[in-house]
């Protein structure tokens, strides 16, 4: 494989990943000023988890650039 279709894969891979982020965020502020606020805590967490991912992955990509 060649780094022109590797970045296009992690390119790819780093939209779905940005979807994953918002679609997660959209859950969480169902949940923010409820009772079940600790649900949104958890999803923010889970939010960070794929920003951390996100970054990494563009730092993977201005590599093979």
């Amino acid at each position: 494989m060649s780094a022109s279709s590797d970045f296009a894969e992690l390119s790819s891979l780093n939209a779905q990943l940005q979807e994953l982020t918002d679609r997660v965020v959209t859950v969480a502020d169902r949940y923010r000023d409820t009772d079940d606020s600790a649900v949104a805590s958890e999803i923010d967490q889970a939010e960070r988890g794929l920003i951390g991912a996100s970054r990494s992955l563009d730092r993977a990509i201005a590599m093979l650039q």
